[in-house]
């Protein structure tokens, strides 16, 4: 069964919400109309990724339905992220972020967030659907059912913000919490990394690790990287296309994880 099937069925057991698809964002236009020309690459075979491009794997990744995912992220050069609210990262405007999927051995879209202005609706988000010959990809607003003969469905571009919508930095997986492991690379971006680096404005002031034993860890991160997006108290005033019980929050804050009944998730069971 398609994700998109169950995104609906699923909200609403989970909390009698409304969903619908917010209109397509203007800034949409702003993008290159082939991924080749968004920087993330360093030449024409789009196989080496920029100087500046640096790849990150969140702790607890989104379910994508058996497709494989890849992630880079840039920021301009000299900026910093404004890491004064832990939880709710401020971006530059110039950051650029992508995530490749990959599905039956073919990369079928590479998605990407640009911050194009400081405003709150700043953010221009599509995907990059790739030709069969993986030669390059290509912007896609309507999005494509069963992508290369796959059963990939790259979504709408005026879908991403029902999702990324749901927190005031716009960004989910690059966060204090998400990149809280050890890296795997040495020019991969941590938590470590960027403050060795300087790149927050401030860092943090605590130990930031999810608690519990694996499975508890592995649970509650589930939560927060599939669920907490929309499930939570904090989720702008802005942010209309889904409406869940606020109550139910499963979002980890980095002031709630001395133990696991002190996370929002564990609290609202």
């Amino acid at each position: 069964m398609k994700l998109r099937s169950l995104l609906v069925p699923v909200c609403a057991a989970l909390a009698a919400c409304t969903y619908r698809l917010p209109p397509l964002s203007h800034h949409v236009e702003s993008l290159p109309r082939e991924l080749s020309g968004t920087g993330l690459y360093a030449d024409r075979t789009l196989t080496r990724t920029a100087a500046d491009v640096h790849p990150y794997t969140p702790s607890y990744e989104l379910w994508s339905d058996g497709a494989s995912k890849r992630r880079y992220i840039r920021l301009p050069q000299g900026a910093r992220i404004d890491s004064a609210n832990m939880d709710d990262w401020v971006f530059p405007v110039g950051t650029q972020l992508w995530k490749e999927f990959t599905s039956g051995g073919k990369r079928v879209e590479t998605r990407l967030l640009q911050r194009v202005s400081g405003a709150v609706d700043g953010w221009a988000a599509a995907a990059y659907v790739w030709d069969a010959d993986q030669r390059e990809a290509r912007l896609s607003v309507d999005g494509v059912d069963d992508t290369l003969e796959t059963a990939h469905d790259v979504p709408e571009a005026r879908a991403c913000a029902a999702c990324h919508a749901g927190r005031a930095a716009f960004v989910l997986g690059f966060s204090a919490v998400q990149l809280s492991h050890r890296a795997t690379s040495d020019d991969e971006w941590t938590l470590d990394a960027l403050v060795a680096a300087g790149l927050l404005s401030q860092p943090p002031t605590q130990n930031i690790r999810v608690p519990g034993d694996t499975d508890t860890r592995a649970a509650l991160g589930y939560l927060h990287a599939n669920c907490g997006n929309c499930h939570n108290r904090a989720r702008p005033e802005s942010a209309q296309h889904m409406r869940p019980k606020s109550e139910l929050d499963l979002w980890l804050t980095t002031g709630s994880l001395q133990a696991p009944e002190a996370t929002p998730a564990t609290r609202a069971h």
